[in-house]
């Protein structure tokens, strides 16, 4: 079986939808499937089996910055053109609706398609409002869609209509379980995320201070509110910048805590899963998102979102308790295991076949 995945955004980038584009095709081609990807790169492609439609430009959407293909018209035309000529039986395209590869292979090609949506939140999301009629019409160019978990189930069926596959998203537990580990003489705690208000980071710095412990905050990445949250000087904070992705699943492996303070619009909460297929305790935001692979006191402690009080004492109860964190550890493996990016890979095979069939 041939298989084209395509990403509307930018592979050299780190994302959520980026990472489980990749993930997929390699744990794909794992299991013996021939699993090329189309997408945006800035700069050579990422790794083997990836053709680039050329660089990309951020756009403002869903709370957070995409970055999509700069000159759409040329990513259209580059899209159809590797779809021609690797031939495959079916594309895969993660959302779908968004303008430039996806978008191109969605109304531009008449091979089998498999749409997977992926955005959630309270408000919906912005291309299914303004773009309603055309939008519905465009999603009935798929042969079968699905969605990573069920508020982004919900929010493509009120906006779209049709019916879904809850397939979650995947984690590659090998990379985080057998990372080095970074190494520290210190208890550290991190944050991963881009430094925008809806990840928290304002939250969980307002929790480090005061927090009284002898630990080290790691923040990761950078973005919009990066130089006003560094002029705070929080003690006890080491601003890492960018990190690659060798070091983020060494910081995962090394940390005590990894802490998640999102205030909502996650759709799925992959970077815990990450957290815990490193076998690292997990303190997150009580959100939706989170939801659905974590269960409070379970594998994780989870707190009201915004509320720097409760995450202060959260940490402080985690990096105070042996024996808690081991029981979370201990959980989170469990659960990380039963999300791997191999069993997602076979649960997608017959969808494959579902779609050729139709098709």
């Amino acid at each position: 079986m041939r298989v084209s995945i395509v990403s509307p955004y930018s592979l050299s980038l780190p994302g959520g939808v980026q990472g489980q584009v990749l993930g997929l095709a390699r744990a794909l081609r794992g299991i013996g499937v021939d699993a090329r990807v189309i997408g945006p790169c800035d700069g050579p492609p990422p790794e083997p089996g990836v053709t680039t439609v050329g660089p990309s430009v951020r756009y403002v959407s869903n709370g957070s910055i995409s970055p999509m293909a700069r000159a759409q018209r040329v990513a259209s035309e580059r899209t159809l053109e590797a779809i021609r000529r690797f031939d495959p039986h079916v594309l895969h395209l993660h959302e779908p609706l968004v303008p430039g590869a996806t978008g191109a292979a969605l109304l531009g090609s008449q091979v089998p398609k498999v749409g997977t949506f992926h955005a959630a939140g309270e408000d919906g999301h912005p291309a299914y409002k303004a773009l309603k009629k055309i939008a519905v019409t465009a999603a009935r160019s798929l042969t079968m869609r699905t969605a990573v978990s069920a508020d982004a189930r919900r929010m493509a069926e009120e906006a779209l209509g049709g019916s879904y596959i809850l397939l979650p998203n995947g984690v590659d537990v090998d990379e985080f379980a057998k990372a080095e580990p970074w190494p520290t003489d210190r208890r550290a705690v991190l944050f991963l995320g881009r430094h925008e208000p809806r990840k928290g980071l304002g939250v969980v710095l307002d929790a480090w201070s005061g927090l009284d412990r002898d630990a080290v905050l790691w923040v990761a990445s950078d973005g919009p509110e990066t130089d006003r949250l560094r002029e705070r000087r929080t003690p006890g904070v080491e601003w890492l910048g960018r990190i690659s992705d060798t070091e983020r699943a060494s910081r995962l492996k090394g940390a005590t805590i990894f802490c998640a303070p999102a205030l909502g619009q996650e759709s799925f909460g992959i970077v815990l899963l990450e957290a815990m297929a490193a076998g690292t305790a997990v303190v997150a935001s009580d959100i939706p998102g989170y939801r659905n692979v974590a269960r409070p006191e379970e594998e994780a402690v989870m707190v009201p979102p915004g509320d720097a009080e409760v995450l202060r004492a959260a940490l402080r109860r985690v990096l105070d308790a042996d024996d808690l964190r081991a029981r979370l550890v201990s959980a989170g493996e469990q659960r990380a295991a039963a999300f791997s990016m191999t069993r997602l890979a076979e649960r997608y095979v017959p969808v494959y076949e579902s779609a050729i069939a139709l098709g």
